[in-house]
């Protein structure tokens, strides 16, 4: 299995020699600023009491507070927080936000605990932390299995081991806890501000262009629905149990009712709620599985469901033109390099998904000043930073003939390292 600290080093190297980067600056970037390992007791409803490992890498603040989530799972490693803050300070540069990289994690396969054992880990997980953290030193966020709701319980225990209010310490709350407006859509939104500028860019006409989206969940659900009523022709769409795919495009709103009647997304050929063996698996229209969504011929290709999805197994049949990853590392480095030979462009993970750290961003800076902005003031204010952000990537890719990828790291370490080389020289 890769290392995904590892891959992360690997690719601040390739970033580091492309850009010339200060060999100082590039030795400081090789590891965390500070990592807390926790162990985390809590009195389960047993009466027993279980200890839990918790972790937060605190990568880079050289632009401002760490900002990263925080993720429940049992495959939680050392080695994958600190890659993820990494990519959190990565991420937060390419869009230019006031941001570092930070990310925290549990080892705990949080399905098995009851709501009280969960509130009892998320409080205890704070008691541990909560020196280190605050709205102008380490801003947490919700990830894998952790919600609102946790972030009001996490904010909650901070205020009160603080003694005073701290809004801005947490994103990703609900709204009547100072969550903001359009953090559910922002990922979404921001991917989509993305693929207009790549249209502009590549000469592509909505009404003319196909597109897969792997993964019908908030991300991919919501990029679905706007890219459908900007006029792209959706042609397959897919979730945990397999997809569909129509030459002639795919009513979103009609798709989404056969799964809330209970059908599998397959079964929007037949137009009626239907078993596995039903579906068509040939045709105009026929059931596809998540591996085959992948290797359609469209224009482009979205996978926003899991990690390692293009890999140097499948990489050679991906047809589409463009891939715009909205999924979190759905490429691995082998699979990057074969799509670069192959001239296909990758739109990565860092700038095309970039609009949920934003709105978070978003979150934090109306909690600070103690304001409330519209939907409407949200995207107003996150479109011009996509587009930005998007601008300055393609031209550093065309500066240096170097991918997109490659094109956001240089962009966002030549950032954080002009921010960094101020506090050496000082």
């Amino acid at each position: 299995m890769n290392n995904p600290f590892e891959n992360a080093m690997s690719q601040l190297d390739k970033a580091a020699k492309i850009m010339n980067l200060d060999k100082n600056i590039h030795e400081i970037l090789k590891q965390p600023d500070r990592i807390l390992t926790v162990a985390v007791p809590v009195k389960m409803d047993n009466g027993e009491v279980k200890v839990f490992t918790g972790f937060r890498s605190q990568f880079n603040d050289a632009l401002g507070p760490y900002k990263g989530g925080i993720r429940y799972h049992h495959n939680v490693s050392l080695d994958e927080v600190k890659a993820l803050s990494f990519w959190m300070m990565v991420k937060c540069a390419t869009v230019n936000i006031p941001m570092g990289g930070g990310k925290g994690g549990i080892i705990v396969n949080s399905k098995e605990l009851s709501q009280g054992e969960l509130e009892r880990m998320s409080r205890g997980y704070i008691q541990k932390i909560w020196r280190n953290v605050g709205a102008q030193i380490d801003v947490p966020a919700p990830d894998m299995y952790t919600t609102p709701t946790i972030m009001g319980w996490m904010q909650d225990e901070f205020e009160k081991l603080l003694g005073h209010a701290d809004p801005g310490f947490i994103t990703g709350k609900a709204i009547k806890d100072g969550g903001s407006e359009g953090r559910e859509t922002a990922t979404a939104q921001g991917g989509v501000y993305v693929v207009r500028e790549l249209a502009k860019k590549l000469g592509l006409k909505p009404n003319e262009t196909t597109v897969a989206v792997q993964g019908m969940g908030n991300v991919g659900g919501f990029m679905a629905k706007i890219l459908a009523s900007d006029g792209y022709k959706i042609v397959a769409i897919s979730d945990s149990k397999g997809g569909v795919y129509n030459e002639a495009g795919i009513d979103i709103a009609k798709a989404e009712q056969i799964k809330k009647d209970g059908g599998m997304l397959g079964c929007y050929c037949l137009g009626t709620v239907c078993s596995l063996e039903q579906m068509p698996k040939d045709g105009p229209c026929k059931h596809v599985s998540n591996e085959e969504i992948l290797e359609l011929p469209v224009d482009i290709l979205v996978p926003a469901a899991l990690e390692n999805q293009i890999t140097a197994d499948n990489a050679h049949k991906i047809k589409a033109k463009v891939v715009v990853e909205m999924a979190n590392g759905p490429t691995t480095p082998e699979a990057d390099e074969i799509l670069k030979e192959r001239g296909i462009i990758l739109v990565p993970d860092v700038l095309a998904n970039a609009g949920g750290v934003t709105v978070s961003y978003f979150e934090w800076d109306q909690n600070v000043k103690n304001e409330r902005w519209t939907e409407a003031d949200v995207f107003a204010k996150l479109e011009p930073i996509m587009i930005q952000a998007f601008n300055e990537v393609w031209e550093t890719k065309e500066k240096y003939n170097i991918t997109m990828r490659e094109g956001a790291f240089v962009k966002a370490i030549e950032r954080v390292a002009s921010k960094m080389k101020n506090k050496l020289s000082s």
